[in-house]
């Protein structure tokens, strides 16, 4: 794995298009890679495309472009570039052959989200998460580094050729991912009985922001919760789960989370490893699918997203359609249209805008509303520090009293109407 922040790097994007695969589809991808590329601090500098029936299963590009591409990065002395980011997965020999022609590190599109992955996780449990990825995928390129091929160490009492470098490397990588493991297990299961307890007695509804990376997920966070979370315009700014309330806070109370970006063909390993964090999209009340319209490619992001939420058992819970900076569409208004008359109940808007965070805020408002039901709630003068209980977890509509109690007449969900009955009891 290479640290590219520590060194800026110059780098040319490689990418073969197949057959199969449109010319939007194509540059969508490259622009994609592209922008991971500036978000791991790499400055690219050209960009050499391909059309084949297959990837060449020596070196991806074919012979010619290969010596087209030795040309545009130049000898070793005046080099145009130090890094070759391809669009696609690399086997561990297309990657070795590549580096050994044109005389640069290469990294792949997987190897380039791990990185930044790497680079911008925080949280204890994001760390150890990315960690087994990398690990799984440095693994079976160990044999391809060249590192300590020959060498060999000594069976018990020095006898027989024992085990080689690159498999005691491999078991410690085993031995750290076992640890990893273990250690990720402990925390999910403290993370789970921290967020059962909570969602026993808070009598809260969730809100998950749910969306492709760079979609103004963490935008909309911070102008929905007040809550100061990074914001910047590049891809998986942000990979920490963020949970915070609703402002200003009504009845019923709101959470809202954020959670990871989706990205085309994000590599399933990570998927799985940060399923903890898109626990929040499965565990929510509603889901807030941000969709930045001002993206040409913003319907193939839309199945992207679809696809991952059903492959962590996401698909039915509800979720509201939020198309988000509208306000750098070139014709709006019609934009607008267009887009209400194909996704109905969708909402059109621009994070920037305080006129439309009023609006999506009374749309969610609006949305938990549905779910109150209206009862009264008899409170003996024995009980009355349930009070603010009550006026803090209801809509208190009237209020009277008699010698022996205070009645409340109140909306509220089910499950706090239940469990405030339970302890007036």
């Amino acid at each position: 794995m290479l640290d590219v922040e520590e060194k800026p790097r110059r780098a040319f994007v490689l990418a073969v298009q197949l057959p199969r695969v449109s010319d939007d589809e194509f540059a969508g991808s490259l622009i994609e890679l592209r922008q991971l590329a500036r978000t791991l601090g790499v400055e690219v500098v050209g960009t050499l495309t391909q059309k084949r029936n297959s990837f060449d299963g020596a070196a991806y590009l074919g012979t010619g472009k290969r010596t087209e591409l030795k040309t545009l990065v130049g000898p070793p002395e005046a080099r145009a570039a130090e890094l070759l980011l391809v669009d696609h997965e690399l086997s561990p020999s297309q990657a070795r052959t590549l580096e050994e022609e044109i005389g640069c590190d290469v990294l792949d599109r997987t190897q380039v989200i791990l990185e930044i992955f790497h680079h911008h996780a925080r949280s204890r449990a994001a760390r150890a998460q990315v960690e087994i990825v990398r690990l799984q995928y440095l693994a079976p390129r160990l044999r391809e580094s060249g590192k300590g091929k020959d060498r060999q160490r000594g069976g018990i009492g020095g006898k027989g050729a024992g085990e080689s470098s690159v498999e005691l490397d491999r078991r410690k990588i085993r031995d750290r991912i076992a640890e990893l493991t273990i250690e990720l297990t402990a925390m999910e299961t403290e993370r789970r009985t921290q967020r059962a307890r909570r969602t026993a007695n808070d009598g809260l509804h969730r809100v998950a922001l749910v969306g492709y990376t760079n979609a103004g997920k963490s935008t909309w966070m911070r102008a929905l919760t007040g809550s100061e979370v990074y914001v910047a315009d590049k891809l998986f700014a942000t990979l920490d789960t963020t949970v915070r309330p609703l402002i200003p806070e009504g009845v019923p109370r709101v959470l809202v989370s954020d959670t990871v970006g989706f990205i085309k063909n994000l590599p399933h390993g990570l998927v799985a490893s940060f399923k903890s964090t898109l626990d929040e999209a499965l565990e929510a009340s509603l889901l807030l699918h941000v969709v930045d319209a001002s993206d040409p490619g913003f319907e193939r992001q839309l199945d992207v997203t679809h696809d991952v939420l059903d492959e962590i058992g996401a698909g039915k819970v509800p979720r509201l359609l939020v198309f988000n900076k509208i306000d750098l569409v070139a014709d709006a208004p019609v934009m607008r249209d267009q887009l209400l008359a194909r996704w109905p109940g969708a909402q059109v808007l621009s994070a920037r805008s305080p006129e439309d965070l009023i609006t999506l805020r009374t749309a969610l408002m609006e949305h938990f509303s549905r779910e109150l039901v209206e009862d009264e709630l008899r409170v003996a003068w024995s009980q009355q520090r349930l009070r603010g209980e009550i006026f803090a977890t209801c809509q208190v509509l009237s209020e009277r009293a008699d010698d022996d109690a205070a009645f409340f007449r109140v909306r509220a969900s089910p499950e706090v109407l239940a469990r405030l009955k339970t302890l007036l009891v």
